[in-house]
């Protein structure tokens, strides 16, 4: 038995879906250009420096869900899927998916399942593991349930998917986890074959030192 786990954003995606969504009620005029748009970037660019405080970024990226229904949310993501993420899709990020058809799939990512579950569809993996928004009554509060799938958060958040599942990674003879940045290394330290994918200067070094391979799915 083998295990698949991809990082979603600048990774199987060719751009970042957290910061997409963002971009796009900005556009639809839900969230105000002037105050949002910079903090966006700014939260971006803590991420890539990887200085970003994932419950101060959590605040500002969740809290716009509890301010409409559901039924609405629902209607804009499906828009957002045809602007935003279908431009990001690659015939090379699929071709890489499909290269562990039988193997277990998962999709982990520090972007809440709101926004990746439905791309996470898109790709046909089975599984996601994500940053988890709280609801009520099926309406999002605004909050975060346990903890972030985010650095050291994404291999305890593994872990417990898989005692669920009454599995651990040792369960796997082989395990590989793709990955394009340094938050990462938490994880991709734990599994037999690490990957580093277009990967941010920082991981690319701690790879090339480790030995890891490198591989680009720039088409």
């Amino acid at each position: 038995m083998k295990l698949a786990l991809f990082d979603l954003d600048n990774t199987l995606l060719a751009g970042d879906s957290d910061f997409e969504w963002a971009q796009f009620l900005i556009e639809q005029g839900v969230l105000d250009r002037e105050v949002y748009e910079a903090r966006n970037q700014a939260f971006f660019d803590q991420y890539k420096a990887g200085t970003l405080n994932i419950h101060e970024f959590l605040d500002f990226q969740l809290k716009p869900l509890s301010r409409h229904p559901r039924q609405v949310l629902n209607q804009w993501h499906a828009q957002y899927m045809q602007r935003k993420i279908e431009p990001m899709l690659r015939d090379s990020a699929r071709a890489l998916v499909a290269k562990h058809q039988g193997d277990v799939r998962v999709v982990i990512t520090a972007t809440n399942s709101f926004v990746t579950a439905p791309i996470a569809r898109v790709f046909g993996i089975e599984h996601l593991i994500a940053t988890e928004p709280e609801h009520r009554n099926g309406e999002f509060t605004g909050g975060v349930t346990g903890l972030p799938c985010f650095k050291e958060g994404k291999p305890k958040r593994l872990e417990a998917w898989l005692v669920a599942r009454g599995q651990t990674l040792a369960s796997f003879e082989q395990s590989w986890f793709y990955s394009d940045s340094h938050n990462d290394l938490p994880l991709l330290e734990m599994v037999t074959h690490p990957v580093a994918v277009d990967p941010d200067a920082t991981l690319e070094a701690h790879a090339k030192a480790r030995g890891w391979p490198v591989m680009s799915l720039n088409d």
